[in-house]
């Protein structure tokens, strides 16, 4: 299945996305360490955005096939940038897993940080350190 995404630079650092199925729309500005002001998501914070967001969707669609209820989990992600060549150079955070979650039903959850595609499209040399807590 492919998904059409159309940008649009629309002037002062600014690029606006289109998801094509939906027509919602998102911007993108220059970040404040590659010269911009840092007025929304980089395309790079937009990275570390869709890593959170895949972690999340994939350990709940897993944990809903054993009726275990993710709802009010978050990731909390940094995302580390190296200067040349310039990128991603690492992703550091932590999970939060609702309480009644066990030891081993979080065990088994880690897994899916690894299962989520976006992780699995990164660039090997890109770390990604996240504690499930």
């Amino acid at each position: 299945m492919s998904v059409k995404i159309t940008a649009r630079y629309v002037g002062d650092d600014t690029v606006e996305l289109e998801h094509g199925p939906s027509g919602r729309k998102i911007a993108t500005d220059l970040p404040v360490d590659n010269g911009g002001r840092g007025r929304t998501f980089s395309p790079t914070d937009l990275l570390a955005a869709s890593l959170s967001s895949c972690i999340l969707t994939i350990m709940a669609k897993a944990a809903k096939r054993d009726e275990l209820d993710l709802k009010g989990a978050t990731v909390e992600v940094e995302k580390e940038m190296q200067a040349s060549p310039r990128r991603v150079a690492r992703f550091v955070g932590r999970i939060v897993l609702p309480k009644h979650v066990t030891a081993e039903q979080r065990e088994r959850l880690k897994a899916f940080i690894k299962a989520c595609p976006v992780h699995g499209s990164l660039h090997p040399d890109v770390k990604v350190d996240l504690a499930v807590e």
